[in-house]
């Protein structure tokens, strides 16, 4: 495969189209190439829609079905429900701050309402030396997550994946890791899963190589 075709090869890799044997081959080519790992990052928010998208569409409706008279009253609702939680998170830490600044040395921690807390989970894997730290809150499609990692072991294209408690796995993120950096390199993703449907994340190469395991409480 020449060059520039691999080049146009991203979207099909990222969106999960190409065949076992050229993904293996644009994989070699993405470890080289930082223009693709690039692209292949910025492709993460359209999978992570496709992939709510089909986990949300029961397997006899039609990919191309109009949405019903009550799609956007759902919408409408959920929208309406995330600006509800913000404002609240936003008066909390305003009264938070009020608390801190009349008590001095003393400390609130307040929660709001039906709001979890940030969920986070760290590890370091004694074989592969690899560090990672994962956040993860609770939103109304599922979960948004921070992943930050340390991987001074590359180049190499790498996944974050999310375990559900049900077997099933999913794509949080991925990223390529520079040649020899060890630096903390961050980066947000995904999920269809609430955290309390998650049993555990791994980070792993693009060939399958386990590097570290993140288990919550």
């Amino acid at each position: 495969m020449r060059s520039l075709e691999r080049h146009r090869d991203v979207a099909a890799y990222a969106l999960g189209v190409l065949n076992e044997a050229e993904a293996f081959r644009f994989e070699d080519h993405l470890m080289e190439c930082a223009r693709c790992a690039a692209h292949v990052t910025e492709f993460g928010p359209i999978t992570r829609q496709l992939l709510l998208y089909r986990r949300a569409t029961p397997q006899f409706v039609h990919p191309m079905a109009k949405p019903g008279p009550q799609m956007l009253n759902r919408l409408l609702e959920a929208v309406a429900a995330r600006h509800r939680a913000l404002r609240r998170r936003t008066l909390y830490a305003v009264a938070a701050s009020v608390v801190i600044a009349l008590a001095g040395p003393a400390v609130a921690i307040m929660g709001g309402g039906d709001d979890k807390p940030a969920q986070v989970v760290q590890a370091t894997d004694a074989r592969s030396g690899v560090w990672a730290q994962v956040t993860t809150e609770n939103e109304a499609y599922g979960s948004q997550v921070e992943l930050k990692v340390k991987d001074g072991a590359g180049p190499r294209a790498c996944h974050l994946v999310a375990i559900g408690r049900d077997g099933s796995e999913e794509t949080v993120t991925s990223w390529s890791a520079a040649h020899h950096d060890a630096r903390e390199n961050t980066m947000t993703g995904a999920s269809a899963m609430h955290s309390d449907e998650i049993l555990r994340y791994e980070v792993r190469t693009a060939g399958g190589e386990h590097l570290v395991t993140l288990q919550p409480r």
